[in-house]
């Protein structure tokens, strides 16, 4: 249990942790270069060190800073991970299914390029487990088994980017549509979408498997379009 004194002190660091994020984005301290000390960022602020010292700890392991010992502070890089993920977070779950849908097809395509014998079996397996929803099925689980599913087409795609992140993207995406299936408010796609991606992939036809994407998704896309 955090201390009184924990609670309080925790929206001013994260007021400083923004500040710090905005002057690297704005340029005030370009990548490459050491940002101010410790003592002069505390008079800077208007804060105690220790609210400094936490908040470029959060910052160093987002990967914005770098702290070198003996050396001070150095920014790393202008974009935030974490910040950008919880951006993601709270986008709409149509929002989701459309970034869903470009990732996914264009994994499609390059998994008809590239797959294995070992990656049609992953996908084949997991269309199996995973099965259509019904509403007496247990909802985690089904979340679960088709994150496999999606999950083992982007890997059949080869690229270790997109691997990463999808990796990021789907832990969100998994906890949006656990909430809408509980509610009811929107159409999963059936198994028979999903074995016409497997199906393309399988065939080496890469626009194929970028078209059959597109038909599973799109008719979800266009219900949560329609709540709007």
């Amino acid at each position: 249990m955090k201390s009184p004194q924990a609670i309080m002190r925790q929206p001013l660091v994260n007021t400083v942790i923004d500040a710090l994020r905005a002057a690297i984005g704005d340029g005030s301290w370009p990548v490459g270069e050491r940002i101010p000390t410790e003592g002069e960022l505390a008079q800077l602020y208007n804060v105690g060190r220790n609210t400094i010292r936490e908040a470029v700890r959060v910052l160093s392991h987002s990967g914005m800073l770098e702290v070198r010992q003996g050396d001070g502070t150095w920014v790393r890089s202008v974009l935030d991970p974490a910040e950008i993920m919880r951006q993601v977070d709270k986008s709409s779950l149509r929002d989701h299914f459309e970034l869903q849908c470009m990732i996914e097809s264009e994994a499609a395509k390059y998994a008809a390029e590239r797959r294995t014998r070992e990656d049609l079996t992953a996908m084949k397996r997991a269309l199996k487990l995973r099965g259509d929803y019904s509403s007496g099925r247990d909802m985690a689980e089904f979340v679960t088994l088709d994150s496999r599913f999606h999950q083992a087409l982007v890997e059949a795609s080869h690229n270790e980017a997109m691997r990463a992140l999808y990796h990021y993207f789907s832990v969100s995406v998994r906890h949006h549509i656990e909430q809408f299936l509980a509610l009811n408010l929107f159409p999963e796609p059936n198994l028979q979408a999903h074995t016409a991606v497997y199906e393309a992939i399988a065939a080496r036809d890469p626009q194929q498997a970028q078209m059959a994407v597109r038909q599973m998704l799109t008719p979800t896309i266009n219900y949560l379009a329609q709540l709007k």
